[in-house]
């Protein structure tokens, strides 16, 4: 015989689904309008068994390819909707931010593990603003600018270490990312990377990573599940103990540094800058303690995984390395490294920059906006509660179909923001020249302020675009800039460089690899080392 629990654990599922197919029927739409096309899906679940559990943005690129840049999926009763131009993503989610800003409370991460506290997954509301309030004080260009010492400093010993051990990359860059915004937040410094509370965090950005993807755990597809009491629901128990995890390791952070503030030796960080206004804010002491690692969250994990992929394009793309090496040559010359008063005259830096953004985007699903009332946009009908999904990749999915074709067919895979042929033609191709010249759409003058990445799609749209997008710009310029006048990067002979193997996740990242860095020459690699310990001693943020 079945056990008990079983049993129950059935009789819920069952119930719920009842309860989402009622829910699910499709709403009155207005006259005149429509609803969104998208493929048929299957009774009850709807469009749910479609979608793969890794990597759904593929499926969602192939699926624009035939419904069109908006399409329609129905997951177990639940609307989504999923946008693949930049143009209709910024008039839905930027333009309408009022209307398209909120999050759907997903069971698993939002409200169990998070407790309706992590600013990324909160409800567009009193609380998410007045977090948001915090996070631009923190992060908007003035306070940006001040940082660029701690960016200077670290970019410096990532050098440095990098020429000396060029295998070790993912945990040099993962320590460069770390140990700024660990600086920044909390005033803590990071040596070698190992130091415990910097595992810790991090071990909290992959966790949410795995745990708010789509379909990681049923009761997200069935919310009828929270029902179950703790002893029945493992996934319950398991997001306690998550929760507490975070919880204390935010919490611990802060509470450390006002213990610093009452005796008066706290160098200021962003938990000073909150302690100090925490009135002003309006923040508990627990939503204060996860603004700030959300930050963490947000700068950690997408600085590194850009600058992998950057890597990535080098080794597939030598010719632009070449170009790169001339442009700093030519501007900075032999005698020292590019700096942050440089970038203005390095428009192949930065052009490089937003193409591996645009090439292998970091969060290439993204997560979805919830719209919290009815709309209608050129005659589509979108009811309140559809998840908007700006869908901005991919290129695997096609490679992956074009496996077992004889050379000669040609299949043409359009439809995604990052891969719209009308705004970047030949989108699978990495070119930084789409920024520079203007025969190509997405150029813009003058070139000592474009191109950039301000409100770029990369980030994220309107209100909930990606609050460290300033810190995260000034790091990786100066990262493309630094590794382009020391470094040449270079596939490993006889060793493959795979095209596209990245992790999962709404954020991703090339999976290890091997490739060759070495000094461009002996000069450099002696001014790299000089550079690097005649520095290490100096507080980069002493008297800020």
């Amino acid at each position: 015989m079945p056990s008990p629990i079983l049993v129950v654990a059935a009789l819920f599922l069952v119930a719920g689904l009842l309860v989402q197919r009622s829910f699910g029927k499709q709403q009155r739409v207005p006259k005149g309008a429509r609803t969104p096309s998208g493929p048929p899906g299957k009774p009850i679940v709807g469009n749910l068994l479609d979608i793969p559990p890794v990597q759904s943005w593929l499926q969602f690129k192939a699926w624009a390819d035939t419904y069109g840049p908006i399409f329609r999926l129905n997951i177990m009763g639940r609307n989504h909707v999923v946008v693949s131009t930049e143009k209709i993503a910024n008039e839905l989610l930027r333009e309408r931010g009022n209307l398209y800003s909120s999050r759907e409370q997903l069971p698993m991460a939002a409200k169990l593990m998070s407790r309706d506290l992590r600013p990324l997954l909160l409800p567009y509301g009193d609380l998410w603003r007045r977090g948001r309030k915090l996070m631009h004080v923190l992060t908007m260009p003035t306070a940006a600018t001040s940082y660029q010492p701690l960016q200077v400093y670290e970019s410096e010993r990532l050098l440095f270490d990098l020429l000396r051990s060029p295998d070790e990359y993912e945990k040099l860059f993962e320590r460069y990312a770390g140990a700024v915004i660990i600086r920044l937040a909390y005033a803590k410094t990071i040596e070698t990377g190992d130091e415990p509370y910097l595992r810790d965090v991090l071990s909290v950005v992959h966790t949410v990573e795995r745990v708010a993807s789509p379909g990681a755990y049923l009761v997200d597809t069935f919310p009828s599940l929270m029902y179950l009491p703790s002893w029945l629901a493992p996934f319950k128990r398991e997001a306690a103990r998550l929760h507490d995890f975070e919880l204390t390791l935010f919490r611990g952070l802060l509470d450390e540094v006002r213990e610093k503030v009452n005796q008066g030796k706290a160098p200021k960080c962003f938990t000073t800058t909150f302690l100090d206004k925490q009135a002003e804010f309006g923040l508990s002491d627990n939503e204060g303690a996860y603004v700030i690692g959300t930050l963490f969250e947000a700068g950690a994990g997408t600085t590194a995984a850009a600058m992998l992929s950057f890597c990535l394009a080098m080794c597939h793309y030598p010719d632009w390395q070449d170009e790169l090496h001339k442009e700093v040559d030519r501007v900075v010359g032999d005698e020292r490294m590019p700096s942050f008063d440089d970038v203005p005259d390095l428009p192949l830096v930065r052009a490089v920059v937003k193409e591996v953004l645009r090439w292998r985007p970091v969060t290439a699903g993204g997560v979805p906006h919830e719209l919290i009332k009815d709309d209608v946009y050129d005659g589509l009908f979108f009811p309140a509660g559809t998840n908007v999904h700006a869908n901005q990749w991919s290129v695997s999915f096609a490679l992956t179909l074009l496996k077992g074709f004889q050379l000669g067919h040609e299949l043409t895979f359009r439809r995604a923001i990052h891969r719209d042929s009308e705004l970047y033609p030949d989108p699978e191709s990495f070119n930084p020249s789409r920024w520079l010249k203007p025969e190509f759409p997405t150029y813009r003058e003058p070139l000592d302020k474009y191109p950039n990445i301000q409100n770029f799609s990369a980030f994220g749209f309107g209100r909930r675009i990606c609050p460290g997008m300033n810190i995260a710009e000034r790091s990786l310029n100066l990262l493309v800039a630094r590794m382009a006048w020391a470094t040449k990067i270079s596939k490993r002979p006889g060793v493959d460089v795979p095209w596209y193997d990245y992790t999962s996740g709404f954020n991703v990242q090339p999976k290890k690899f091997a490739f060759d860095l070495k000094a461009r020459t002996p000069s450099k690699a002696k001014i790299v080392e000089h550079t690097w310990l005649e520095g290490k001693a100096r507080d980069p943020l002493a008297g800020s």
